[in-house]
């Protein structure tokens, strides 16, 4: 996902906006606002995975430490 951001993101600053009509600097300013969003979404699907893994690795410490209590 973080790849299709990147390359979102460089098409989107490649846009001439000095040429564009009011509605298609709207559509703009919604993508950039939807960039922004989808760019947040990634970094905390990021943080919910590390949490994730961490706690896998406490189960199975204690799965191997003699079972769950």
């Amino acid at each position: 996902m973080a790849d299709t951001i990147a390359e979102t993101v460089e098409l989107l600053y490649t846009i001439d906006q000095a040429h564009l009509t009011v509605d298609q600097q709207i559509a703009l300013s919604q993508a950039y606002a939807a960039l922004a969003q989808a760019e947040r979404l990634d970094q905390i699907h990021q943080m919910l995975h590390s949490i994730h893994q961490v706690l896998n690795s406490w189960v199975v410490r204690r799965a191997s430490e003699g079972g769950l209590r």
